[in-house]
């Protein structure tokens, strides 16, 4: 394993000051250039409900805007989200939902592992896992014990998410850091890194429950920790923005973060996911208004 000892070097300010030139050129996009970064921007969306009220009936309901999000007057490939992400409890409801609605490929993700705290005996945040997969879910968003990155006990958490990742099976894991708990840029890399050499498909910023959620310094750096971990081992690693996302001008920010720190590659579901749950609602308005500006 990476010896977590070796010093990280990361500017913040210059880290702060990269992410304003992301700001900036997501807003020169236009007209019909802007039209296609927005409409493949929904193809990235893992379209979450995570509810206390969650019911079988909003759940269909989330997977009909996954499998028809937009309409277009003009004929495109069919667009739809990459997932859509539940509760345990309603990953069944989910796969009923998109059997239903044609939208088999959509993926299932269920959040689980003690979310969202993580504050649980790490037998049953396995066998949550265990239990999720079982109930037929394809991805698994899982979250980390924060208190061992306070403490940098990073040989135990590499240990845990070993373990999450064994259970996990042939489905996807996404590994929640909830930076927002996490106190400096160092202890996000060194996570980031912990959780991809642990196996982990995707790294997450957040859990949308936290006070601060996903930020753009903060994808900055963790994207530099997959820059570097492929460098390393050639493995190319998933990234997913989540939490507090909720406009077409932020979604396009983080497809520029991607595709000016990772490349266009990395600009593919099965490598870029954006967790939200309103989002799609100002993205779909802003192509609509796109659209009637050109008619």
């Amino acid at each position: 394993m990476w010896m977590m000892e070796n010093h990280v070097y990361l500017n913040e300010p210059s880290i702060k000051n990269r992410s304003k030139v992301f700001i900036f050129q997501a807003s020169t996009l236009e007209g019909n250039n802007k039209l296609a970064w927005l409409l493949k921007a929904i193809t990235f969306i893992d379209l979450t409900t995570l509810g206390g009220d969650d019911t079988a009936s909003n759940v269909k309901a989330l997977c009909s805007k996954a499998v028809n999000p937009v309409s277009l007057s003009f004929e495109f490939i069919p667009i739809q989200t990459a997932a859509v992400c539940v509760y345990p409890s309603r990953i069944e409801d989910a796969i009923f939902a998109l059997n239903q609605l044609n939208g088999q490929n959509i993926a299932v993700a269920s959040v689980a592992a003690g979310f969202p705290s993580g504050q649980y005996p790490l037998e049953s945040r396995l066998r949550e896992i265990e239990l999720a997969v079982k109930l037929g879910a394809n991805e698994i968003d899982i979250v980390i014990n924060r208190s061992l990155v306070l403490a940098h006990r990073w040989n135990e958490l590499f240990k845990e998410l070993k373990a999450m990742k064994e259970i996990c099976g042939t489905a996807h894991m996404k590994t929640i850091l909830a930076v927002g708990e996490l106190p400096t840029f160092n202890d996000v890399y060194k996570a980031s890194m912990v959780a991809m050499q642990a196996g982990t498909d995707f790294i997450k910023t957040s859990t949308g429950k936290e006070t601060i959620n996903a930020t753009l310094p903060i994808g900055i750096v963790m994207c530099r920790a997959i820059r570097d971990y492929h460098r390393e081992t050639g493995r190319k690693v998933g990234f997913k923005p989540a939490g507090g996302i909720k406009t077409a001008s932020e979604a396009l920010e983080w497809m520029i973060l991607i595709k000016q720190e990772l490349g266009n590659e990395w600009l593919d579901k099965s490598l870029f996911r954006i967790g939200a749950s309103s989002l799609l609602d100002d993205i779909v308005k802003n192509i609509d208004k796109l659209i009637k500006s050109n008619v």
